[in-house]
């Protein structure tokens, strides 16, 4: 999840220097905003998340090269606060067509 659209340019032109010609994005928002906006009994969550509504992106895509997660972190600092988040999974199996360009 990642809190700072302006560094989305970034996270997309990786993907495609790593030859990754699927991602899904998606706009989402964090559980706390969620809570503190959306369910009555935790309104008192809104002084710590603050008023302001961020475009958080979650993007989704199947990286083939192990070496996704260091090209990222020199690029953008993700222990810098209100960053986002971000994680690698391993897949074992995938069930997609032939490999299309965008």
């Amino acid at each position: 999840m990642l809190n700072r659209e302006e560094y989305l340019e970034v996270i997309l032109s990786i993907l495609v220097e790593l030859e990754v010609s699927r991602a899904t994005i998606l706009n989402s928002e964090g559980l706390g905003y969620f809570l503190s906006y959306e369910v009555p009994i935790f309104t008192s969550l809104r002084q710590l998340v603050g008023e302001k509504k961020t475009a958080n992106r979650t993007i989704l895509a199947l990286v083939e090269r192990k070496n996704f997660l260091p090209i990222a972190e020199e690029n953008i600092d993700f222990t810098q606060p209100g960053m986002g988040i971000i994680v690698t999974l391993p897949v074992n199996d995938a069930a997609i067509t032939k490999r299309e360009i965008f």
